[in-house]
């Protein structure tokens, strides 16, 4: 393998064992965006030195509005000291809405971040969400085939993957007790979310998603404390707690959060880090 996909063989090759967990708390949400814009740095330069390039796959939400609109400062370093010749921008999901759609995801990384860095259209693969869902999705999974280069049952291996978890445990579009969750083959599926008045979704697959070596978590707010504890600390629940499903083949998992999100949690040490050992 030339590192850009891998073959998967079956759920139990997926999971690891073990995980890892290291979460780094943050004072308030504006230090949590911050280190969040020095991440996506640091891997991405990581990534380029081990490969040449970055592919990185990044969600929506408020959060991430913020890190993106930093790496776009130019009054922060980011937008100078980013490799941005060097990146290819993917989603991890999408509503099935038109990209001018006020609740797009490209619309908020366009507004925020792509029409202010140095990132050309060739560089950018975003989710066509104003296509049928279905339709949307397998152009997804074609377009990210053929840039990949998978053959057979291959699939990628995107350098770093940003997600963030909803009050009820969901991360990407995987939401609890919908049929995605169950999807092994398929590297995008579209999801019906009858929770989220009845909306589609085109979302990467878990398999997918753990196959990244570096994932992190991007949480705040006091509305996360309770499920973020659920996911990381009480019974394996995957249908009501999707975001349990993300286990890295790494072994290595990486939560970014605010003091309100990380409050029911174990209490991290005088720098402000927690470990914790999943054992699944």
């Amino acid at each position: 393998m030339d590192g850009t996909g891998t073959t998967p063989k079956g759920i139990s090759s997926r999971m690891a064992k073990q995980i890892a967990v290291e979460y780094r708390v943050y004072d308030d949400p504006a230090a949590l965006s911050k280190a969040a814009a020095d991440h996506f740095l640091e891997a991405a330069q990581a990534a380029i030195a081990a490969r040449g390039k970055a592919r990185i796959a990044v969600s929506g939400g408020r959060t991430p509005k913020r890190t993106f609109e930093l790496l776009a400062n130019p009054a922060e370093c980011f937008l100078s000291t980013m490799p941005w010749s060097q990146i290819e921008l993917f989603w991890v999901d999408e509503r099935c809405v038109p990209p001018d759609h006020p609740d797009s995801n490209y619309r908020m990384t366009r507004e925020a971040m792509l029409g202010k860095v140095p990132l050309g259209f060739e560089q950018i693969f975003r989710i066509e969400g104003e296509l049928e869902p279905d339709a949307a999705a397998a152009h997804y999974e074609s377009t990210i085939r053929t840039h990949f280069r998978l053959e057979g049952a291959q699939v990628p291996r995107f350098d770093v993957l940003a997600l963030g978890m909803g009050d009820d445990g969901h991360t990407a579009s995987l939401f609890p007790h919908t049929a995605a969750l169950h999807e092994l083959g398929r590297i995008a599926v579209a999801n019906h979310v009858p929770q989220q008045k009845e909306s589609w979704r085109v979302t990467l697959t878990w398999p997918v998603i753990v196959e990244a070596p570096d994932v992190f978590f991007l949480i705040e707010g006091s509305s996360k404390a309770d499920p973020l504890h659920r996911v990381l600390t009480g019974p394996y629940d995957p249908e009501t707690l999707p975001s349990q499903l993300i286990q890295p083949r790494s072994g290595k998992l990486l939560f970014l959060l605010d003091r309100d999100a990380a409050a029911l949690l174990p209490p991290p040490d005088g720098n402000g880090i927690g470990r914790l050992e999943l054992d699944r």
